[in-house]
């Protein structure tokens, strides 16, 4: 704990710790967390004295403390967020903290419900006309799963993790027609595989600092992995962040038909493998982020004069609660006049909503790009 960090910190008690890459693991985090400054995660802003001495003690059910809960935005104090559960429990044994980061993030507050629905037959999005499809270039949905008999994946034991693994990949084994395919196990995928994997752009990989200080890399990559079906228009990666990533894509501009297959494969896995949920947090996942229904909808669209009118495509994107961000992904300004555009909340409303705010932003922006 040098100059460097204490320079930052006027008031810094007696016992405090410094936040910082200095930490080796939680049990380091003795007394209140302080920040750099500059730091503008989730954590810092969230975490006060008052919630601190309610929870620096608390576990949930399996073992999971707090302290590691925090682990690592403390140690990489440029996250985001910086927060990850050990498991459903999670989310009520730190509830003092939790609930400030879902009430923060997501607007939703501890009294309030989330009511999920898959059911593609309420989704009103009709097909694109000709000249608005071809500025449509791919569509893709993704929703996160964890599994209710298991911890998430910061908490899993090593045979935990292979028990999931052989759950989730006999309920893929049973898939049928769009849907059969080939699972593909990162530690024993050929090297021809492999570059297959990575030329179609379905390979995730470990070394990712703020996931390993978080606990999810420990015995990578054993019982990790990737289905992907015949088509390549839908994959699924098995103990990544959260234990179930499941991806509905194509190109071209027919939602309905990526959500459609993501609802029906999403149905056919939780049948043989329920799915943590509970009425007021919907879907549970390893982030409070992508709590309630983890879906992501986003296409990618060619808008080249929009793009220039920033104040334009950004006041639509707040009425239609949609982000917009490059196509390389988060954090990535765009200047080819192609467009990521993806829903923004996640928690509080249901999947077909949430891909409806999507489908809606996305007609608003064609409509004034064909304007300007």
């Amino acid at each position: 704990m040098g100059a460097s960090y204490t320079s930052n910190i006027a008031d810094a008690d007696v016992n405090g710790t410094f936040m910082g890459s200095h930490l080796k693991s939680p049990s380091d985090i003795t007394g209140f967390p302080y920040f750099p400054t500059g730091t503008g995660s989730l954590l810092q802003k969230c975490l006060t004295k008052d919630i601190w001495e309610q929870c620096k003690d608390r576990r949930d059910k399996f073992g999971f403390t707090f302290k590691q809960c925090i682990f690592s935005g403390a140690k990489w104090t440029n996250s985001g967020v910086g927060v990850y559960a050990g498991s459903h429990d999670s989310y009520y044994a730190f509830a003092p903290f939790l609930d400030k980061i879902i009430e923060s993030y997501h607007g939703h507050k501890p009294s309030d419900k989330h009511i999920s629905s898959m059911d593609y037959n309420q989704l009103n999005c009709p097909s694109f006309p000709p000249d608005e499809d071809k500025m449509i270039n791919s569509t893709r949905i993704r929703v996160a799963r964890n599994l209710a008999a298991y911890p998430l994946g910061t908490a899993v034991t090593r045979q935990q993790r292979k028990e999931i693994e052989k759950l989730v990949t006999s309920a893929l084994g049973e898939f049928e027609g769009d849907l059969k395919g080939k699972y593909f196990s990162l530690e024993t995928m050929t090297e021809a595989e492999k570059k297959q994997l990575i030329a179609d752009h379905f390979l995730f990989k470990g070394g990712d600092k703020y996931l390993e200080s978080a606990g999810l890399e420990r015995d990578w990559p054993e019982a990790r992995g990737i289905f992907h079906n015949d088509a390549k228009t839908f994959l699924v990666w098995v103990n990544e962040e959260d234990q179930l990533r499941i991806i509905s894509m194509q190109k071209g501009s027919d939602i309905l038909q990526v959500f459609k297959r993501l609802a029906d494969a999403a149905n056919k896995i939780e049948s043989k493998a329920k799915f943590a949920n509970d009425e007021h947090f919907g879907y549970v996942s390893t982030c409070p982020t992508n709590m309630g229904t983890g879906l992501r909808a986003s296409v990618h669209i060619n808008l080249p004069k929009l793009m220039k009118a920033k104040d334009l495509h950004q006041s639509i994107a707040d009425k239609y609660h949609v982000q917009i961000r490059g196509i390389h992904g988060e954090h990535t300004e765009t200047d080819d006049g192609v467009f990521d555009i993806s829903n923004l909340r996640r928690l509080g409303r249901n999947e077909v909503q949430l891909v409806q705010d999507m489908y809606d932003g996305v007609k608003a922006m064609i409509r004034a790009e064909k304007s300007l």
